[in-house]
């Protein structure tokens, strides 16, 4: 006997083997039931999911002359053992991809009036009807507006946005459904059981996990595995047959991920590259198996899951996974186009170790707005005026501590004993306080001296002796950009300046945030 593959093998020849389609076949069996067959049918839907399975069970109900009470055909009269051979006069199959010119539309046209030969109606199947040229489509338009009262037009199309608007009005529209991976590993079973072969639920699960939805993909791929494995199918046949990377290496990255080892990512690919597996191929395994993690990690009431991957799971936080899968999405585009995978891989894995140590941006935005209430509220407190003091007890007001100005001179004892600031620190505070119209402390030339002088006399000496490149103007120039910084952070600029003594309000500022900084850095060590 011709051996058949599995997928022929297997085709349903009644509606109740039909699988994942409930509504298509109610549609269709009430459609038998009241006698409401429409002339023109259009079955959509991804590769191996039914599309033409449906349209021969279709047409073979239609002609069929013993319908079962649940009209189901009977599959022994003449017209259904024509079908089912391939040699029916009433069922026309026809390629559109091969037959997508005018001249095989206008054949149409000419027999579509004939009578049927033994059915009740003359039905012509055109699969992948998309095929076909616009003056194709154009050519059909009339028919298929205004059939003979005895033809019927089934279409089936995996991209029916390429099929002509007129063509679709003229269409009952049928969208199927692809699988789920349950219904296919259940169909696996069915089939493994009925040719006598045992298959572990993991080795078929894996099955119908690479089938994507198609149970025609699912079945040639067992039947590809079972001409390799001897004897019982076990996950380790799929894996090898279909060039899987193994469960064990995505065991050891959760295990380096969770250790912080970032240079295991270099290991995998050596191993990867050492046994020959093409390296896109894993990325797309490495992308549906952070997949499963994320829907466990987002979605407790998932069930039926393995204890391993539960477990692995438990390794990342929510938002981890989230980054890890739109890194990998991102990547895999870029890593098809790259002359070198071996190194887009090894960074793209170093990449997914090193988010152990990310600090999510909530939570960074939600501690510089603390640190902004912080800021905010310590200026609020700067620019309240202190208790004036009493005539009878006399109160030394607090002098904050600048490192830009020198000390004030209450008397001889007070210069002996106050540290001495240097010159290039005295030289920019000085210049820092130009603003202001008081006398100096310090001169310009570094003499130990001290004598008044006016503004504009500091100014006229400054600018002679200044010489470009000089650390001096360096120094100056830093005083004055973060003088001036903090003040415009405080919310004290251009007029403002007379408001708040020189020195003050930017110093408190400038150590509160060294402070915070210290803060943050402090917690994003402990965060590691």
């Amino acid at each position: 006997m011709k051996y058949l593959v599995l997928a022929r093998r297997f085709r349903p020849q009644f509606f109740r083997d039909v699988i994942g389609q409930e509504a298509v076949l109610k549609t269709l069996k009430n459609a038998l039931a009241y006698k409401r067959a429409a002339h023109a049918y259009l079955f959509c839907g991804s590769r191996g999911i039914g599309k033409t399975t449906l349209a021969r069970l279709f047409a073979k109900a239609l002609n069929c002359q013993a319908l079962s009470p649940d009209f189901e055909p009977c599959n022994l009269c003449p017209s259904c053992v024509e079908i089912l051979s391939g040699q029916s006069f009433d069922v026309i199959e026809i390629d559109g991809a091969s037959n997508r010119g005018i001249d095989d539309i206008r054949t149409i046209n000419e027999t579509v009036g004939y009578a049927p030969s033994h059915g009740k109606y003359k039905i012509y199947i055109i699969d992948e009807v998309h095929m076909l040229t616009k003056e194709a489509f154009n050519a059909l338009l009339k028919t298929l507006e205004e059939p003979p009262e005895r033809a019927k037009f089934f279409f089936a199309t995996t991209e029916p946005h390429k099929v002509l608007s007129t063509i679709l009005s003229r269409c009952q529209r049928f969208d199927l459904q692809r699988l789920s991976e349950e219904q296919i590993t259940g169909k696996l079973q069915t089939i493994a059981a009925d040719i006598e072969r045992v298959a572990a639920p993991e080795a078929l699960h894996r099955i119908a996990q690479f089938a994507e939805g198609s149970l025609r993909d699912a079945e040639s791929l067992l039947d590809q595995i079972l001409c390799f494995a001897d004897g019982a199918i076990t996950l380790e046949h799929v894996q090898s047959v279909l060039g899987l990377v193994p469960d064990e290496y995505f065991s050891s990255l959760d295990i380096a991920f969770a250790e912080g080892r970032v240079g295991f990512a270099f290991e995998l690919v050596e191993k990867l590259f050492q046994m020959g597996k093409d390296l896109t191929h894993f990325l797309e395994q490495l992308i549906g198996y952070y997949r499963r993690l994320a829907l466990l990690r987002l979605s407790p009431q998932v069930h039926n899951a393995p204890e391993r991957l539960l477990e692995a799971a438990k390794l990342y936080t929510q938002g981890q996974l989230c980054f890890i899968l739109d890194t990998l999405l991102t990547s895999y585009t870029e890593m098809g186009k790259s002359p070198m995978q071996r190194v887009s891989l090894e960074a793209l894995l170093l990449k997914i170790l090193r988010s152990k140590q990310r600090i999510p941006i909530e939570v960074l935005a939600r501690r510089m707005s603390e640190l902004e209430e912080k800021l905010l509220e310590s200026c609020k407190n700067q620019e309240a005026a202190p208790p004036a003091p009493s005539d009878q007890e006399s109160v030394l007001e607090p002098v904050p501590f600048n490192p830009y100005a020198p000390p004030q001179v209450k008397d001889k004892t007070t210069v002996a004993e106050a540290p001495q600031p240097s010159r290039e620190i005295a030289e920019a505070a000085d210049f820092v306080n130009l603003d202001s119209a008081g006398p100096c402390q310090i001169e310009p030339n570094g003499r130990d001296d001290c004598t008044p002088c006016k503004v504009e006399e500091i100014q006229e000496t400054q600018s002679q002796s200044c010489k470009p490149g000089r650390e001096e103007d360096q120094i100056r120039e830093v005083a004055v950009s973060q003088n001036s910084q903090n003040l415009t952070e405080c919310g004290m600029t251009g007029n403002d300046h007379s408001q708040t003594p020189p020195g003050e309000a930017p110093m408190h500022l400038e150590t509160l945030l060294r402070f915070a900084a210290v803060e943050l850095e402090g917690t994003i060590q402990m965060e590691k």
